[in-house]
């Protein structure tokens, strides 16, 4: 039998605007077993020119610090053209804080948060992430806009994390022994705006209660070496390498990087929760395992060896 590796987290996000809205959240998970992990996030606010704050909850802490502003590669069309998945025409910097892109019939602000100023607010864990768009005003040009920021995924990071075998040493090797195939299976639930899994600083505001949330979008990017259920997508592609190769993360491979993607909709959702689950699995040799094969074999054969000239001279037939 594998040796078997389960880890689960059930993380609560929550986005909400003070104004009049109706917004849409794109999550991209940015799936690193090996390594750090990332999210891309994305706010579509409609109404925009009505809204006083964009208010963010992160199941986890983070420091401005730590808060990558890609929007800032929208100067290459290639990157815009991958990111949106349409052909897009875009003004760069139209102003010091935002730019505008056009595609599909429409023009949209895409605002560059690393040029104002917003909050970081630790609560229970979490940082609640907030921008006051009352002093960007003056720079919209349209009554829709996007906010699209990368950060660590630090729950991820805590799933993937190597656990310690506290095991006896005899336990060890007869794990060693008896199960040389590990299979590692990891699942995480991305619940936004589900009132139970947030602190309660966040659920006694009255705004967050009355927010429009039309709908989210989760994407999954991760190496093919890895399964993941696909049962709950609507779209499955691999990502264009010419496209996306100058947008990755540190120590990611377009060429080794497939999208999954779910997608919620308010209309099949009136209460405005969304929730998403995705498992992932891989199933490898435990280096450990093999090398002890190894070393068990050349020790038999050292040992076998070593019988076989005792016996031949024994018999006298060296």
């Amino acid at each position: 039998m594998p040796k078997k590796q389960k880890k689960f987290a059930d993380d609560g996000w929550a986005i909400w605007v003070d104004g009049d809205d109706t917004s849409t959240v794109y999550i991209n998970d940015w799936l690193n077993p090996k390594g750090k992990s990332y999210v891309d996030l994305a706010v579509r606010i409609r109404g925009v020119k009505s809204t006083k704050t964009l208010n963010v909850y992160v199941p986890f802490e983070i420091v401005s610090e730590e808060i990558e502003d890609v929007s800032l590669l929208f100067n290459n069309k290639k990157i815009v053209q991958a990111t949106f998945s349409a052909a897009c025409i875009i003004e760069y910097k139209k102003n010091e804080c935002t730019s505008e892109i056009a595609y599909n019939g429409k023009t949209i602000d895409i605002v560059h948060i690393s040029t104002i100023d917003y909050q970081l607010k630790n609560l229970v864990g979490g940082t609640l992430i907030t921008i006051n768009l009352e002093k960007l005003q003056e720079f919209i040009a349209n009554d829709e806009a996007y906010f699209i920021w990368r950060m660590p995924h630090k729950s991820l990071d805590e799933i993937f994390r190597p656990r310690k075998d506290v095991n006896n040493a005899l336990e060890r090797l007869r794990d060693l022994i008896t199960t040389p195939v590990v299979s590692e299976k990891y699942g995480y639930s991305i619940r936004v705006n589900e009132s139970r899994l947030l602190p309660e600083e966040i659920t006694k505001i009255g705004v967050f209660h009355r927010q429009k949330l039309k709908k989210a979008v989760v994407t999954i990017s991760i190496n093919e070496d890895y399964e993941l259920n696909d049962a709950s997508c609507y779209r499955i592609r691999r990502l264009e390498e010419d496209l996306y190769r100058e947008y990755l993360p540190s120590s990611y491979k377009c060429e080794d990087v497939i999208t999954y993607q779910w997608h919620q909709n308010r209309d099949y959702n009136l209460k405005g929760h969304f929730n998403f689950y995705y498992n992932i699995a891989k199933n490898s040799v435990s280096r450990g395992s093999m090398t002890f094969y190894l070393i068990l074999l050349l020790g038999i054969g050292i040992i076998g060896n070593l019988m076989s000239d005792a016996i031949s001279a024994l018999l006298g037939l060296g």
